[in-house]
């Protein structure tokens, strides 16, 4: 009940009475109190971690982030015995951390740009694009970066630091996790992202029915064209093969006087056979070729009544 053992990742202050007695105990091994009297208060030795409540924030330009950050503490050999004082357990100093890290972190991202936060190091150049409709084409505007991501945590570290250790505290590193949008602004984002994708397929459409209308055009040109000399060549057949036809159709029926009538015998009937039916009536004169043939197959009766 006399003795107590430090281990390598403890260090302890001895209290008597809620009064701290003598230096606190940073090397492990055995050491020794008072049985009844003395109280032995553990406090960690090793990194802890602390990760903050994602916050949203305003940046120098206006822009509302929701920014989420972590960091790693711990409670310092030189001046354990204040952080004891002061907040006696690690669940209070989480709570101090998260007032002076919260303040300090939105102190330093309201005095930069959106674009300062994002970016690493100021030695990127990066190319700013109006609109997504224009990210096909080449943009000379650019943005370079005075200080960068990395500088500002340098920043939040060392003011924060400085305030911590009037707690006992020695911060570490501290590192933004994630940086984004709110809901709000970050739907705004979507809708207009969702806007310029369609003003960009609005394009490609217009340029797809451009080049369609072109093919289509080409097309029907072609086929006229195609059609055209078909049909001529078409004419030219049926020219040739009428030609043909009239000329044997001479030579056949040009043998002699009977072989001439009776070709014109043929053709009269052909004449008849078209242009006469059950529904037709036709006046003709005594002396049209149409009523001679009709005249030469009756009766001579019939034909005194005629006359």
């Amino acid at each position: 009940m006399s003795t107590y053992v430090v281990k390598e990742t403890e260090q302890v202050i001895k209290t008597r009475f809620g009064e701290v007695m003598g230096e606190p105990v940073t090397e492990a091994g055995l050491q020794w109190k008072i049985p009844f009297l003395d109280d032995i208060n553990v406090i960690e030795k090793r990194y802890l971690p602390w990760d903050g409540p994602a916050s949203e924030m305003p940046t120098k330009d206006k822009k509302y982030l929701e920014i989420d950050t972590y960091a790693r503490w711990r409670i310092s050999e030189s001046n354990v015995t204040n952080y004891f004082l002061r907040l006696k357990d690690e669940r209070r100093a989480l709570t101090r951390l998260d007032d002076i890290l919260g303040s300090e972190t939105r102190n330093a991202v309201g005095k930069y740009n959106l674009i300062e936060i994002v970016r690493s190091d100021k030695t990127r150049v990066i190319k700013s694009n109006q609109t997504l409709a224009q990210a096909s084409e080449s943009s000379n505007q650019s943005y370079a970066i005075s200080t960068g991501r990395k500088k500002i945590q340098e920043e939040i570290l060392e003011k924060a630091k400085v305030k911590l250790l009037d707690f006992g505290i020695e911060l570490l590193d501290i590192r933004f996790k994630r940086i984004n949008y709110n809901e709000t602004v970050r739907r705004q984002i979507y809708q207009r992202m969702v806007s310029e994708r369609q003003q960009i397929a609005s394009k490609f459409r217009s340029l797809g029915a451009g080049e369609a209308a072109k093919i289509t055009g080409k097309k029907e040109r072609v086929l006229l064209q195609l059609e055209s000399e078909a049909y001529k060549q078409v004419e030219e057949i049926q020219g040739q093969a009428e030609a043909n036809a009239s000329a044997i159709y001479a030579n056949a029926y040009d043998q002699g006087p009977q072989a001439s009538e009776f070709y014109a015998f043929l053709k009269t009937l052909e004449t008849y056979r078209q242009v006469l039916n059950s529904d037709m009536s036709m006046i003709l004169t005594t002396d049209s070729p149409l009523f001679r043939l009709l005249k030469s197959s009756i009766s001579p009766e019939d034909n005194k009544l005629i006359e």
